[in-house]
Formats: C-alpha cells, structure tokens, sequence
C-alpha cells in the first residue's frame, strides 16, 4: 500500500468509489439473483470486473482506487443485508430530476436487534488490497444512512425507543468493522453522508419539523454517530465524509447550500476532509467553506456523474480558484460530485464518458496543483 499521505485532502484527484458496472457483471447479478448463477461464478465475475476497473483507475493516473463497489448492489444494500436486525421498507422522500419527475426508493427499518456477525466491508477491502498498485480506498454508509429515510419510523419501537439506543448499537457495528479493516491494512475510509446534505433543503427541513422532529438535532445526532464509529480508530487513518444530495440514474433527493449546517459539520466532525458535491447551483456557494478547520481539507465535486458531458480544465480552474478565495488552495483536491453508479444500474453514462472524467481529474490536478 502507498506510504501515508499527510497533506489533506490526502490527494488532489480523487473519487467517491462506485463506478460504472460492465456489462458482464450485470449480468452476472442478474442471473445470481434468478439462481442461475452459482456463488462461486458470481464471486469471479466481479473479482474479474474489480481487476479491471482497478486497472483503469490506475491507468488514468488516480493515485486511490476503489473496487468500483463491484460486490453492492447499491451503495449501502451489502452493509444493511450482512447486518443482523434490518428489513427493507418504502422510503418517505422521493428522487426527482429537474423535470418534477419523482422515483421511489427503499429503506432500512430495525426490526429486530442490530448485530454484526460476518464482515460488512472487510472482505471487500482485503481483495482490493491484493491488487492495487496505489492506496485502496473502502466506503460505507453514514450511519445516518440506516435512520433517516423513514422519518420517525426508523426501528420497532419495542427494540429501539429512540434513536440514542438505536444508534448505540449501529456504532459497535461500525467500530467492530472499522477494527478489522484497520488490522487489515486500511487506512482510508469514506462515509457517505446523505442525510446531512439533505438537512441543507429548506423544504425537507419543514417537513422533518411538520413530523415532530428538530433538524438542527438530528444534525448533531448525525455527527455524534460519525464520531463515535471512529472513536476507536487509529491516528493514521483517513476519514473523508462525501456530502451528497442523492445520487439515482441522474435523479437527486435535495437542494440548497451548505450554510445552516456548515459551522457545525464541518467543525464537529471527526473526519480528515470533505468530498463536497458542488457540480450544480443546487448546492450553493463556495462560501459554508470558510467554517472548514485548518486541520481539514475539502474534495470539490466539480465534476459531473449525471452527465456525459466533459467538463474542462480552465472550467475546473475557474471554479477551483473561486473556491480558494475562501479556503486555502493547498487544502483542496478535485472529485467527482457523487459515484457513478449509487446502485447497479448506474448513472446514464458511457463507461468511456466515465474514464474522460477521471482522467480530467488527475489532468486538471495536476494543471492547478502541479
């Protein structure tokens, strides 16, 4: 593994992890799914996909790579189904795209006792390590991920009364996890922290407080469960929190800026750096970034996965050196806003539209950075 990267962010270029799943691999879901794949084929389909997606991620010139989070059939769908204690029910919000067009989408509920008895990531992680060349990067879900959804009705109020006991347990899942990850070599981690992003949304904040709830509580709540998952942590991981508004075939869940949570998150939270979605004017100014500690850096998601169009280097210039009219530029790197691909299916894109944009990445980096 790459030798520890003390400057934050730890590097200029970098991405949020899911990638765009090949042809064959989808496929391969599929037919596991139907039960006309055994779990031995299946398990080599996507070992056969991650070497090659690994490839690429190297090729283009990122110096952190990602098993594309090959084995997930969503962003969080493989921590929640090794989980002890979770069903999947209908979500209360809805993705929308900027035509008013609305999608459902799931979520979790606590039915029973939350517990770990197999690896959630690790496994994945230990493979990713064999072959990468440069540092291996794993993401998980915020543990907000697993109790904002439903609103108030987040676990059976026999087993779980309220989230404190709730999110009491969900920690020493994740404190168990981020044990064996670090003993196996990981020092990258990345929540990815949706809930928080869309506490930003005016209009999701009014209906959060329409049900009886406090958002700027929850907000705490939030960072309270990112900070105790990595209380056990070791000093020389890297903790990056991606910021995201919702990422589904193009779709997203919120809008609005950064600022009415910005003093607090960006402060209060035990993390390393940010990797911020600021690709449209849904996410607002560059200026929440002045509450960002000096000790922290911040990944700016100028670059689009909701479009094949290819951004520029003078656009990423531009914005970047906007950017740094409020935080210093050798605390900033670039990424992409979200993943690729939140689920299976992936974002409208072409897996050639996806190696242009990391490629422009690194390119752009190292124009800014050198």
């Amino acid at each position: 593994m790459a030798q520890e990267v003390k400057q934050r962010p730890p590097f200029r270029a970098d991405h949020v992890g899911s990638l765009l799943r090949p042809g064959v691999l989808r496929d391969a879901f599929r037919r596991h799914a139907q039960g006309d794949l055994p779990d031995a084929d299946f398990t080599q389909a996507q070992d056969d996909a991650i070497r090659d997606v690994v490839r690429l991620q190297e090729d283009v010139g990122l110096e952190v790579v990602t098993d594309g989070e090959f084995r997930r059939s969503s962003y969080w769908g493989r921590f929640v189904e090794r989980c002890n204690g979770f069903v999947i029910r209908p979500a209360v919000f809805k993705f929308r795209d900027d035509h008013g067009h609305e999608v459902d989408f799931t979520a979790t509920y606590a039915a029973a006792r939350l517990a770990r008895t197999q690896p959630l990531a690790t496994d994945e992680f230990q493979f990713l390590h064999r072959i990468a060349k440069v540092t291996p990067k794993i993401t998980m879900p915020a543990p907000s991920t697993m109790h904002f959804y439903r609103c108030t009705d987040f676990a059976d109020p026999k087993i779980y009364a309220d989230a404190e006991t709730f999110f009491a347990d969900l920690v020493q899942i994740y404190r168990q996890e981020i044990a064996d990850l670090s003993n196996a070599g990981c020092r990258y981690i990345q929540f990815d922290e949706v809930a928080v992003a869309m506490l930003c949304d005016p209009a999701i904040r009014e209906r959060i407080a329409g049900a009886g709830q406090d958002p700027d509580r929850l907000v705490d709540l939030y960072i309270k469960a990112i900070n105790d998952c990595v209380a056990g942590a070791p000093a020389g991981m890297m903790i990056g929190v991606h910021m995201c508004r919702g990422n589904f075939r193009g779709r997203y869940l919120s809008e609005g800026g950064y600022e009415s949570v910005a003093e607090r998150f960006f402060a209060g939270t035990a993390a390393t750096h940010f990797l911020l979605e600021y690709d449209t004017a849904r996410a607002g100014d560059f200026k929440p970034l002045r509450f960002v500690p000096q000790a922290k850096g911040v990944v700016l998601g100028l670059v689009s996965t909701k479009t094949p169009v290819l951004e520029t280097i003078d656009d990423l210039k531009r914005r970047t050196g906007e950017a740094a009219k409020v935080i210093a530029l050798d605390r900033l790197g670039l990424g992409p806003q979200c993943g690729f691909a939140s689920t299976a299916a992936g974002n409208p894109l072409t897996e050639a539209d996806e190696r242009a944009k990391l490629r422009l990445l690194v390119e752009a980096a190292d124009a800014i950075w050198g």
